[in-house]
């Protein structure tokens, strides 16, 4: 798959950009991971370094750094996918335009599935799970990309109409009741993690789009945005934890800096002359997450933690993801080995439809109400062979589904 790809919607691409596999297959293993340590975090009777930190706790576990190597490969995926975009279209009013789209379906699919179980039945009109499972097919049909037919040339459309009307409805409807007893709409506290993707990304575009020709501009700002974390975390300034991330998307700077990391690591292994010399490539970025990890560690008085996003998290976590991309750039764009991943390579091309796979399997089972899968085997080494069944199965649903042309993105 392209390296210009977003990391939401690969398949945007042309096929004439260099293809980068080990992108593909890096977003794969974490997507897998994700569905695996979601899953895992029902099961009780495991060691502790299988679940979440609490926010209280310092110390992180490789739980804790899921997410982040998600947003690093939104971040490795953003400026080349920006780059290819406006040879198509070198209007920057229509990439800003493509931009907000984004952000907004990011929003509003994090807002429905945050949603879901504070819905009211009884004022909204349905159970929380099958609005919703609708609200979920409804961007389904806005968002999806359907193959061209001669015969009946407006379909598409059609479709998007129906769902973008259907998304309105839904929005409209809903209802919930707060713990002091009143009626009140979305909750919008939390948007919930893609939510946070899309308004990170968005924190990124904002600093790269108009800098994107300055070649030292990317590490600058992954500098300033760690020191952001850091004076935050370290209370020497307190305003980013008072502004919410919708007029303030940077937050504290944890989740910016990560996702600019990648835009870094981007240009170590996808600029213009890293082609020609990949040997050196691998060695700046190995150094670079030996870097990472050494900053890190410097920074542990401030804390460890995901919960509280502090600057050892995050620079752990690029390191990290710096290091397991080198290899997988070695063993897969270098060595050519490539089969091992024919499980996880779906999921890193039409990975927004892998990532709503578990949800919709979710609404649909609690709707139906089907109950074995929480009832049967729910402690110990038997409920974690469970879930690298579970794992494995909507991993081959999204093989299917991407062979059925089903693909999800903005």
């Amino acid at each position: 798959m392209s390296a210009t790809a977003d990391a939401l919607h690969p398949g945007a691409a042309k096929l004439s950009t260099p293809r980068v596999i080990s992108i593909d297959i890096f977003r794969g293993l974490t997507m897998a991971v994700m569905i695996f340590v979601n899953a895992l975090a029902d099961v009780r009777g495991l060691p502790r370094w299988t679940y979440h930190a609490h926010a209280h706790e310092d110390y992180m576990t490789y739980v804790d750094m899921v997410f982040p190597f998600f947003l690093f490969i939104v971040g490795m995926s953003l400026p080349l996918s920006i780059n290819q975009r406006l040879k198509r279209n070198g209007s920057l009013l229509a990439l800003w335009a493509h931009v907000l789209v984004r952000v907004i379906g990011l929003l509003v699919l994090g807002l429905i599935l945050a949603n879901a179980e504070k819905c009211d039945p009884a004022r909204t009109g349905m159970a929380g799970s099958t609005w919703a499972l609708l609200g979920l097919l409804c961007v389904g049909l806005y968002i999806n990309v359907y193959p061209k037919s001669e015969r009946f040339p407006k379909y598409a459309l059609v479709l998007r109409l129906i769902g973008l009307a259907g998304v309105v409805v839904l929005l409209a409807i809903f209802r919930r009741v707060t713990e002091d007893g009143r009626v009140a709409w979305i909750d919008f506290s939390y948007p919930e993690i893609l939510g946070l993707i899309g308004l990170s990304y968005l924190a990124v575009t904002i600093l790269y789009i108009p800098t994107r020709n300055w070649k030292w501009a990317p590490p600058v700002w992954f500098v300033l945005l760690v020191t952001l974390c850091a004076l935050t975390t370290g209370r020497v300034i307190s305003f980013p934890n008072h502004i919410p991330l919708y007029f303030w998307p940077f937050g504290n700077g944890a989740m910016a800096c990560i996702i600019m990391a990648g835009v870094v690591t981007s240009s170590i292994f996808l600029g213009p002359r890293a082609g020609t010399n990949p040997g050196r490539a691998m060695a700046i970025a190995a150094g670079g997450a030996v870097f990472m990890l050494v900053a890190g560690f410097l920074l542990t008085p401030l804390g460890i933690s995901k919960i509280r996003a502090t600057p050892t998290w995050s620079l752990y976590s690029v390191g990290a993801a710096m290091l397991m991309f080198t290899l997988l750039y070695w063993l897969c764009d270098i060595k050519g080995w490539t089969r091992w991943a024919f499980v996880v390579h779906p999921a890193g091309s039409n990975t927004l439809t892998t990532y709503l796979l578990p949800d919709l399997w979710y609404f649909i089972s609690v709707g139906l109400g089907l109950t074995f899968y929480d009832t049967h085997f729910p402690l110990g080494s038997p409920a974690v062979v469970k879930t690298v069944v579970f794992t494995l199965f909507i991993l081959a649903i999204a093989g299917v589904l991407t062979r059925l042309r089903v693909r999800l993105q903005f």
